[in-house]
């Protein structure tokens, strides 16, 4: 019997050496269990056997009912009929079998039917379920609409709804985008207003929306009529009725087995969520740093699959009277792709238990006021680095998932361009990663900020306390990288032209993501040999990356910024 989890021998190793002692603790209020749930763990060890036995469960469904559907579910697609959604018979098979399961509320709280299990596991569960079929997590995990409903709704909301979503009876959206608001969220134009007795009511387009049929959806509309820009937009719960249309379905590349829908609202009930004109500035970038984290795991899940793939297919194929593996251009291509996979999983496990962290501090601090003091400083530190960690992870991951389902097919040849084989798919899959909850341009803008601000700095500060006495010589190469890294920055600090640090902003991300990584890949390699050489051989390429990038940002000419416009026109 195949197993998602039990086959990837990284993801156990990230299980049993990952710190989640005091995430735990957070989540679970040091095991207080006031709610008096049945099945809430009585200490850290008995909250670690959960998650396993958990993943395990999940890794056998998406191994032996998931990925043997996956082929059939993308060739079927959705299709919409008398104004209704219907899924590829393969999806509601294992939708309903995630339901039965109890796995629809991963991490909503035990009260309302939830697992309460942190973000760190959700990862590690988007993941396996990516690799059986990327289209899958898009309802089959979603958990931010009810992580957003229970962090931000009222009461009422709450109780009404997110038993519903962790039972799996209803499905959810987020529904953000319009036709001339894609990646300007400021500009969206879809109107909520509000009648004598005081209800609300949506009218408008919204464009691009994932599982658009879901029963209820988080709907950003403008409440403020003579007010532009984002202090006039507002946070709804929509639940669908007669007065939302489905126009039409998107005929996509890829992830063929998730709906994105066009919405047409007409005059449909809304409920506010929060607090009126903060729906973009608060809890839209609540709900979309969530959904980024997901989709890094996305990401993860599909290079893990096309890696799989094209190992298996250089292990089977003879040319030249030897296996394709075995010669040096491939098993090099093999290699990179492996190490770039568990540099971005150790990045993603990483950022998610900042964010558990983050999370759990502020619930300390909203519902235990006396504790307020002891956990202000850490909550502001990891604040920061969430706010800079979760596009640094969703952008290099997304990326990286793009040029390994390249290199995927490219193994494979001319086979690999067929649709007889797996990798065709991961290569169409893969490309809207890196496109859809902010593209990897808007994951640069918002990751700059921690760059120049200093949070970096700390971070960096941070991994250089630790014990690397295992690796002298790498801690070395990467204090070496990391000398060459901060003359870059002080120069992007003293530059004035906004155009010319928005020319070099990628570059810089880019740096600060392989010092990130070198440091992690460090720390893991305390762990196992194994894990020593990919950190050897990561850093090697890493710190002629840095040198590149840097030369390149203190002594280029920036001749492009000079000569663009008689280039293109």
């Amino acid at each position: 019997m195949e197993n998602f989890l039990k086959d990837n021998e990284d993801i156990l190793f990230h299980l049993e050496h990952m710190d989640l002692d005091r995430v735990i603790r957070l989540r679970e209020n040091d095991f207080k269990n006031e709610s008096n749930a049945p099945h809430a763990p009585a200490d850290i060890a008995d909250a670690k056997d959960s998650y396993v036995k958990v993943l395990e469960l999940i890794g056998r469904i998406c191994g032996e009912e998931l990925a043997p559907r996956a082929a059939e579910i993308d060739e079927e697609g959705v299709r919409l009929k008398n104004g209704e959604v219907i899924y590829a018979k393969g999806t509601q098979t294992v939708l309903d079998l995630f339901a039965k399961a109890d796995l629809m509320g991963f991490c909503l709280p035990r009260e309302y039917g939830g697992l309460n299990f942190p973000s760190t596991i959700l990862t590690i569960a988007a993941e396996l379920v990516s690799r059986a079929d990327a289209s899958f997590l898009n309802f089959g995990l979603q958990q931010d609409i009810g992580e957003t409903l229970n962090k931000f709704g009222s009461e009422e909301l709450k109780r009404k709804y997110l038993p519903k979503l962790a039972s799996g009876e209803y499905g959810s959206s987020m529904i953000l985008t319009e036709p001339d608001a894609g990646s300007d969220l400021q500009a969206v134009r879809l109107k909520a207003h509000q009648d004598a007795s005081g209800k609300w009511y949506l009218n408008g387009v919204k464009r691009f929306i994932t599982n658009g049929n879901g029963t209820i959806g988080l709907v950003l509309a403008r409440s403020e009529e003579n007010m532009a820009g984002a202090r006039g937009l507002s946070f709804f719960l929509y639940e669908r009725d007669e007065n939302m249309v489905i126009r039409r379905l998107e005929d996509k590349l890829g992830i063929h087995g998730s709906p994105t829908c066009e919405l047409q609202f007409n005059n449909a009930r809304g409920y506010l969520v929060g607090e009126r004109k903060r729906g973009l500035s608060k809890y839209t970038m609540w709900l979309m740093n969530s959904a980024r984290l997901g989709i890094a795991a996305q990401a993860i899940g599909i290079a893990e699959a096309a890696y799989r793939e094209a190992n298996k297919y250089a292990e089977e194929r003879v040319q030249f009277g030897v296996p394709v593996k075995s010669l040096p251009p491939v098993f090099e291509m093999l290699t990179e792709m492996k190490i770039a996979i568990e540099a971005g999983r150790t990045l993603l496990y990483e950022t998610a238990r900042i964010v558990d962290m983050k999370e759990g501090l502020e619930h300390v601090k909203e519902h235990f006021p006396e504790r307020s003091d002891e956990v202000s400083s850490d909550l502001k530190s990891y604040a920061r680095l969430a706010n800079l960690f979760t596009p640094m992870v969703k952008g290099y991951a997304t990326e990286m998932v793009n040029h390994i389902a390249y290199d995927a097919i490219q193994i494979h040849g001319g086979t690999g361009f067929m649709r007889d084989f797996n990798v065709e798919r991961h290569y169409r899959d893969a490309r809207i990663t890196s496109i859809y909850e902010g593209t990897t341009q808007l994951q640069v803008v918002a990751a700059i900020g921690g760059l120049t601000s200093g949070t970096i700095n700390s971070a960096l500060d941070e991994y250089e306390s630790e014990d690397f006495s295992h690796a002298p010589t790498l801690h070395k190469q990467i204090l070496v990288a990391r000398n060459k890294f901060e003359k870059a920055l002080v120069h992007i600090k003293g530059i004035e032209d906004a155009n010319l640090i928005s020319y070099h902003a990628r570059r810089m991300v880019e740096m600060a993501t392989d010092l990130v990584q070198s440091y992690l890949l460090l720390r893991d390699a305390r762990h196992s040999d194994r894990k020593l050489k990919i950190a050897e051989t990561f850093i090697e390429k890493m710190g002629t990356r840095i040198t590149m990038n840097a030369e390149f940002i203190l002594h280029g000419q920036s001749s492009l910024l000079k000569n663009y416009q008689e280039i293109i026109g």
